[in-house]
């Protein structure tokens, strides 16, 4: 085939559960000359008369070139077309806790965000999953006596550490030189960021996004900051839809705010994207490491559709999704969820313009790992945008 092009930009998404690909060759940036792709169980060509380019795929991806099927052109996003794709099974989801929390040795918890020891030097002989919000209800439901546990919260000891949905519990009372008092916030001392808050005199929030643990012979991972967040929210939506069948969540700050609609569409999408010149690719300073964020151009993507809610934005849909005992909700600091939101914009903004939105909205890729953090991850219900969360 060939197509006008001075500058093309290739898409492709893998879907392993499918053993399928969408192939995407963009429309030119400027100018045109001629172009020929050619397609190998193994990799792209891309033919000009300047000279040619390879794209390799990832060794557990083979295409199947003569199922190429479907070819249209899609003006503002260039020619599409499907194949059929052999894929190796995904990355196993990794538990958020067991990837760093184990009931041996000594555990030192970083602030993601600077570096700064919130804890040092802990001993954690229990590393335990918390029940559902709602566990006490079902006790209820289901026992013909008494609640036993009623009106006795679940509080870790010295040397536990109990796992929420987006939290770690610890007991800092060894570690405290004065009694806080409850539902006061935990600021970092060095950087200022909010890493969690008290929940009684004795025990302490602290939010996944916020912090790192480490194994104290360890040393402090510099991992960038969008990539850390992207990681973490894949993964807890990544267990959460398979532990409970929900595929809607809101995210809301600690004040019950909600920021974000999220709609997972799948999970087991490989992104393929060759880079482009540096100058054609935009940059939040703030958010990742532009170094690094150019060094691969293959991710594992959760696939979501988004709506953001703020500046009373979408304020009755909003409205219906907290009302729904379908959507679950997890909670962050509003910055974290201010920053996700940011994320899942920029992720959008790179998909090919026909895969941005599905009715009201937008899609985005999340990474769960660090090779999957452009395709947006989060739908729309009445047209949402796309994302997707990088994975490793």
């Amino acid at each position: 085939m060939a197509v006008a092009a001075a500058e093309t930009r290739v898409f492709l998404e893998v879907r392993r559960r499918l053993q399928s690909a969408l192939l995407i060759l963009g429309e030119p940036d400027e100018g045109g000359m001629r172009l020929d792709v050619s397609i190998t169980p193994t990799s792209l060509l891309m033919r000009t008369p300047d000279g040619c380019t390879e794209t390799q795929l990832p060794a557990e991806v083979r295409l199947v070139p003569s199922s190429c099927r479907g070819l249209q052109y899609i003006r503002g996003d260039g020619l599409h077309l499907r194949l059929q794709a052999h894929t190796e099974s995904g990355p196993q989801p990794i538990s958020v806790f067991n990837q760093s929390l184990q009931a041996q040795g000594r555990c030192t918890f970083y602030c993601q965000s600077c570096g700064d020891v919130t804890i040092k030097d802990r001993k954690l002989l229990r590393v335990l999953p918390l029940p559902s919000e709602n566990w006490g209800a079902l006790v209820g439901e289901w026992c013909c006596h008494p609640d036993p546990f009623a009106n006795k919260p679940l509080h870790p000891r010295e040397n536990d550490c109990f796992i929420g949905d987006t939290f770690f519990l610890v007991n800092l009372r060894s570690d405290l030189e004065q009694e806080p008092k409850a539902n006061t916030k935990v600021i970092c001392k060095r950087c200022k960021v909010v890493l969690g808050e008290t929940v009684s005199s004795e025990t302490t929030k602290f939010y996944m996004t916020e912090i790192i643990i480490q194994p104290s012979e360890g040393s402090f991972p510099n991992i960038p900051r969008s990539q850390f967040v992207q990681s973490i929210i894949a993964q807890c939506l990544v267990e959460l839809s398979s532990a409970r069948s929900t595929f809607r969540f809101t995210i809301q700050g600690q004040d019950g705010k909600v920021y974000i609609l999220l709609w997972i569409l799948n999970s087991d999408s490989l992104v393929i994207e060759p880079l482009r010149n540096s100058s054609c690719v935009k940059k939040f300073p703030l958010l990742e490491n532009t170094s690094e964020a150019d060094s691969s151009s293959a991710w594992n993507a959760v696939k979501v559709l988004y709506q953001p809610c703020i500046k009373n934005r979408n304020e009755e849909l909003a409205r219906s999704w907290e009302s729904d005992i379908s959507v679950h909700p997890l909670t962050l600091p509003s910055a974290t969820c201010l920053e996700l939101l940011l994320i899942l914009s920029r992720s959008n903004a790179s998909l090919p313009l026909s895969l941005c939105q599905m009715n009201s909205f937008q899609v985005r890729n999340s990474s769960l790992t660090r090779k999957c953090l452009k395709y947006p991850v989060i739908h729309r219900e009445e047209a949402m945008e796309r994302h997707s969360f990088k994975g490793q």
